[in-house]
């Protein structure tokens, strides 16, 4: 939709052509088009949705929209609102609100509302708890099919997801039983032959990254959450799931660029914000580099004798950085995927090590042809070929060690990633190739 022809209909007060495309708008593409609206046509524009759409656009707006419309809503539409939003949405809000707009939204639900929010905002924010609903269809074992058919047809439209069933025996999960299963079987079957007891469950301290993982490797659309008693106490949807690894992948990409994560998006971070995420990491990496700066300076003689010596520097140091940078690259893949444990280190260090013989074997012949092609020295191409083989199995050990050791140490592994690293293998590099150039040219 044009957002200057949404804006002059909205001017023109032509509110049933508004609503008509609104109506016919998916939930998230209305939350963009009015995120490029000023405040005063998105409270009108908001207003104007089709009820059954509302709290489905809220729910995918940014929080500083959600910020804008809880303060202009009236007490009856706050109400309302939050009634149609699904538990988990509605703590998500919560959590990013200023302490007195959660304060008047908690005034307008019922007290058992009240109690179940309370409950998820106190779980920790990295736990299944904190990202999970209280809103699922349960049943029980005796129930008929017709009957479940008719409970879900009662209860359903208040849940999340109807598609996986829970039958719960007080309080306490004993199987799952899909939708399509009862719409499928005889109204006369009862549910305890029909449900499945192979159930796969989290509790609600477990860590959100592994719930999401466990999303990726069984398929799952909705997962249950335990409590320590094992009382079910909610389930995680694929969408929650969707989001945490969208947050921990773009929270790894960060800090493997050294710079501290930020919740917020790029636009909505003040230049200050930005600097500050980034300036310590800067800041460390920049004096770490004085060790690489005192080596070179003290292989001074080797420079005054060769001084064809120093314009190969740049070429090891990249290449070393470049080779740790790639290994820790799909180390920490594997760690976030599950493919890769601790207990593999003799593994990959030895997968590693015939990885890195073969590339540092392929870019020595290319720097040597290189080398004897241009300045005529086979003892020069021989310093650099070693230098580079040395180099790049160096540079790939480390790489993958050190996200290996972070995660044993519980410590995120992208914390190992391209600057830490890089600034490692320099060093490794610097030293190797003099010592190599040291030793051959009797220096």
């Amino acid at each position: 939709m044009n957002r200057d022809i949404f804006l002059k209909l909205l001017e023109q007060r032509q509110f049933k052509a508004v609503r008509s495309i609104l109506d016919v708008m998916n939930e998230v593409d209305i939350a963009l088009l009015l995120s490029e609206l000023d405040d005063k046509a998105l409270a009108l524009a908001f207003r104007l949705i089709p009820k059954d759409k509302a709290a489905e656009v809220f729910s995918n707006m940014d929080t500083s929209m959600q910020t804008y419309l809880v303060q202009v809503f009236t007490e009856k539409e706050l109400k309302e609102l939050v009634e149609d939003l699904y538990m988990d949405d509605t703590v998500d809000m919560l959590e990013e609100l200023p302490a007195n707009l959660v304060t008047r939204i908690l005034d307008t639900v019922s007290a058992e509302d009240r109690i179940k929010i309370n409950e998820l905002l106190n779980y920790p924010a990295d736990s299944a708890g904190s990202i999970m609903t209280t809103e699922y269809v349960d049943l029980r074992k005796n129930m008929t099919v017709a009957q479940a058919m008719a409970h879900i047809k009662e209860t359903g439209i208040h849940k999340e997801t109807i598609y996986t069933c829970y039958v719960t025996e007080r309080r306490k999960l004993i199987g799952t039983v899909s939708a399509k299963e009862l719409m499928t079987e005889d109204d006369s079957m009862v549910i305890e032959s029909l449900m499945e007891t192979e159930i796969i469950s989290v509790k609600t301290h477990t860590d959100k990254e592994e719930v999401a993982r466990l999303f990726t490797k069984y398929d799952l659309i909705a997962l249950p959450v335990l409590d320590e008693d094992d009382h079910m106490v909610g389930i995680v949807t694929f969408d929650d799931a969707m989001d945490v690894m969208v947050e921990e992948a773009t929270e790894d990409i960060t800090k493997m660029a050294a710079i501290n994560p930020s919740e917020k998006p790029y636009f909505a971070t003040s230049v200050l914000a930005h600097a500050k995420s980034r300036i310590p990491w800067l800041l460390v990496l920049m004096f770490t580099s004085i060790i690489t700066g005192a080596i070179i300076t003290k292989y001074e003689d080797a420079f005054a004798a060769i001084p064809l010596l120093v314009s190969f520097i740049p070429m090891l140091m990249d290449t070393g950085g470049n080779c740790g940078s790639q290994s820790a690259t799909l180390i920490i893949r594997g760690l976030a995927l599950d493919e890769i444990h601790f207990r593999d280190l003799f593994r990959v260090i030895f997968k590693e090590f015939r990885i890195s013989l073969i590339c540092g074997g392929v870019l020595a012949a290319a720097n040597g042809i290189r080398i004897l092609i241009m300045y005529r020295d086979p003892q020069l191409a021989l310093v650099i070929a070693l230098s580079l083989i040395a180099t790049v199995i160096i540079s790939k050990l480390i790489g993958c060690m050190l996200p290996l050791f972070a995660e044993k140490l519980h410590l995120d592994p992208a914390l190992m990633a391209s600057p830490l690293i890089t600034t490692l293998v320099d060093t490794f590099s610097i030293l190797i190739y003099f010592n190599i150039a040291t030793m051959l040219f009797q220096l």
